[in-house]
């Protein structure tokens, strides 16, 4: 019998395992089951723009790290880095998460209307710094929704009220309920000059396309809740959300309340395309840094994946669902490991997954579901391992 062939591309789980550490949790699960003789197994782990994203980019493309300190989304200083690629080290990485990230705001503190993501910009400013000529800003796993307004402030951008006055710095999402105009001439020097056609910087956001700023499904009212906002903040939110694109439309000469990710990253899309930034959907940036379409083109009778929650929005650009629609058309069986699964979950059926299962084996907290993500997530793999493994025995038994 020929070795079983499986690939393991998960993403991460949000506060606790980033790919790289999902993947290996879940290899290890494995080769409890199945030995080097009966099985090939290859680590992909799938980088969405996340936690992680600079550190893999950088990894695989021989950089450097730069650490730096920045304000964090609860205003204080927290170590973070960028990195920068290529052989003249003028491209430089970034993930927005190093500095604004989900895991990054504390548990007994989760209000998204306070949080800023005043580092981000930070990150940027330096890498302009250095002399780097295009940036690529990885967007996901965020902890704020403040529509980018930090960021843009840390470059030099004035967020005004009705009277003309300056909004206060790094205030988070619900200062802008107060916003009128924004004013980009005090804006890092390397970009004004290439606003005005001097040296051209290039901005990159690898992003969900299918998140929006505003409206029903607009970024405040699907991922507020996620980040701890309560009904009254997701209004707040609303509000602030409506204001950003009314005061961005003199500046960019359209309205983005529904412009593609826009909402990525908590309305950070929105700040980044003030900045001139290409919003560019995860599964493209994915296929180009990591090869993701010619890895899944090897030819793998299993692909695992994995994600925190499996849902309706899982085939909606997140990159577990790419990553089953591509193996499934080239013939491979995709098997998702989730941390929870939620109402239309069935339905991503329809869309290259085969199966999928929670990773709980009893009832948890959320805090000890995260402390124990790891061994949850490699007792998972052993346990569906041990399945495929009956099929596959009753398979060659009765000459199937």
């Amino acid at each position: 019998m020929k070795p079983l062939r499986i690939l393991i591309a998960p993403s991460g789980f949000k506060e606790s395992l980033e790919p790289d550490e999902a993947a290996a949790c879940i290899e290890k699960g494995i080769r409890r089951v199945l030995d080097n003789a009966t099985s090939i197994v290859r680590r992909m782990p799938v980088h969405d723009g996340g936690e992680g994203f600079c550190n893999a980019l950088v990894a695989a493309k021989g950089g450097e790290i730069r650490p730096m300190t920045v304000l964090g989304p609860h205003k204080t200083p927290i170590p973070s880095h960028y990195g920068v690629i290529g052989e003249d080290r003028r491209t430089a990485v970034l993930d927005m998460a190093s500095a604004a990230g989900l895991r990054l705001v504390r548990r007994d503190c989760r209000d998204p209307t306070a949080t800023t993501s005043y580092g981000v910009g930070q990150l940027i400013a330096a890498a302009l710094d250095e002399g780097c000529t295009k940036i690529i800003i990885g967007c996901g796993d965020s902890g704020t929704s403040d529509g980018g307004a930090g960021m843009l402030q840390a470059l030099g951008a004035r967020l005004l009220d009705d009277n003309d006055q300056e909004l206060p710095t790094a205030a988070g999402g619900g200062s802008l309920i107060h916003l009128r105009s924004i004013c980009l001439d005090g804006l890092h020097p390397r970009l004004l000059d290439s606003r005005s056609g001097g040296q051209t910087i290039e901005m990159e956001a690898v992003c969900n396309i299918n998140n929006i700023l505003c409206g029903s499904n607009g970024v405040a009212r699907v991922y507020g809740p996620q980040k701890g906002a309560t009904p009254a903040q997701v209004q707040i939110l609303s509000r602030a959300m409506d204001n950003l694109a009314r005061a961005a439309t003199p500046l960019l000469g359209y309205d983005m309340s529904s412009a593609p990710g826009g909402g990525a990253s908590g309305g950070l899309g929105a700040g980044l395309l003030l900045l001139g930034a290409r919003l560019r959907p995860r599964v493209a940036a994915i296929d180009e840094y990591f090869q993701l379409q010619q890895t899944l083109d090897s030819g793998w009778d299993i692909v695992f994946t994995a994600e925190g929650a499996l849902d309706s929005q899982s085939t909606k650009g997140k990159m577990t669902g790419e990553v089953a629609r591509k193996a499934r058309a080239q013939g491979a069986y995709v098997i998702a490991l989730v941390g929870t699964i939620s109402t239309g979950a069935n339905s991503v059926y329809e869309d290259g997954f085969s199966a999928f299962s929670s990773i709980l084996d009893s009832p948890l907290s959320l805090d000890d579901a995260i402390q124990q993500t790891a061994s949850l997530l490699t007792s998972a793999a052993e346990r569906t391992m041990r399945v495929v493994q009956v099929g596959l025995s009753l398979q060659s038994r009765d000459g199937l």
